[in-house]
């Protein structure tokens, strides 16, 4: 077969593999009204694999090659199984990429004491791509029952832009969200391959507006320090300050914590959250 033929063949492949998939295979929201292409669009799989529209359009059409970690995206946004992603690969002309395997995330065991300690403190840990591996019932009262998510969903930037409580929770949302997006954009500096965060980015770029914008402006944040104002359900409002303490036995591992200085309006309004937390069915980090 001629460099073309593979080309062409390659844009074919692609067209049916996204044909195959409806938007709520991969996690998207179904548009009101018919649509008019069997499958997902093209600007959708473009999305999902945080590749331009352009791009993805161009090689559908079988007139430009790919780069093995453009094929990787594809192949994540696809849902190509083993043999699907090694055609993917033959065809393109690339060495096959295996993924890395990375062991799941358990918090170090000092990090989880100091949680199960923080009783009037709020605290997460949070490991790779912002997912949160780790909370007490205080952080659970304040933010979320992170154990009432799937685990793969527990993540602090999906929940900050699919939870839509969240919006009210912060005074200064777009503010919030806006910073995330940029520490976010340092995780996939450290990992550039990581299928997971490359789907965390994709599904976000097609569901928000907000996050896409921002996420092309390419802008960048550590996870250090900082004030944040919350309009609290039970406890009102809460002008926190939170900290980032990063674990010396695994640096992947940041203990996030919430505090106010003592006799302040919020102290008080953490003891207020603190005894109503104690008589809810709120779960702290389950055992491993």
């Amino acid at each position: 077969m001629s460099p073309d033929a593979h080309l062409n063949e390659l844009g074919e492949f692609l067209k049916a593999r996204r044909a195959e998939l409806g938007p709520r295979t991969v996690g998207l929201p179904d548009s009101p009204g018919p649509r008019r292409v069997a499958g997902l669009r093209r600007e959708e799989v473009a999305r999902l694999a945080a590749i331009s529209t352009d791009y993805y359009t161009r090689l559908e059409q079988g007139r430009m090659q790919a780069s093995a970690p453009v094929l990787d995206a594809l192949a994540q946004a696809l849902h190509l199984d083993d043999d699907q992603r090694g055609y993917l690969f033959g065809l393109a002309g690339k060495e096959i990429a295996r993924p890395r395997r990375r062991t799941r995330q358990k918090v170090q065991p000092q990090l989880r004491r100091l949680l199960d300690d923080l009783t009037v403190t709020p605290a997460v840990v949070m490991g790779r791509r912002m997912d949160v591996i780790a909370w007490n019932q205080l952080a659970a009262a304040l933010i979320t029952d992170f154990g009432k998510l799937p685990e793969k969903h527990r993540n602090y930037v999906r929940v900050l832009f699919t939870d839509p409580a969240m919006r009210t929770l912060y005074a200064d949302w777009k503010t919030v969200a806006r910073t995330c997006v940029a520490q976010l954009r340092m995780e996939a500096a450290k990992y550039p391959d990581d299928p997971r965060l490359t789907a965390l980015v994709g599904e976000l770029s097609v569901q928000d507006p907000d996050f896409r914008t921002w996420w092309a402006g390419h802008h960048v944040a550590a996870l250090n320090v900082g004030t944040k104002v919350l309009n609290h359900p039970v406890a009102g409002e809460l002008a926190l300050d939170w900290d980032t303490l990063t674990a010396t036995t695994d640096p992947d591992q940041q203990l996030v914590i919430w505090t106010a200085e003592v006799g302040s309006p919020t102290h008080d309004g953490l003891r207020i959250l603190t005894s109503w937390a104690a008589d809810q069915p709120l779960t702290a980090t389950p055992a491993d």
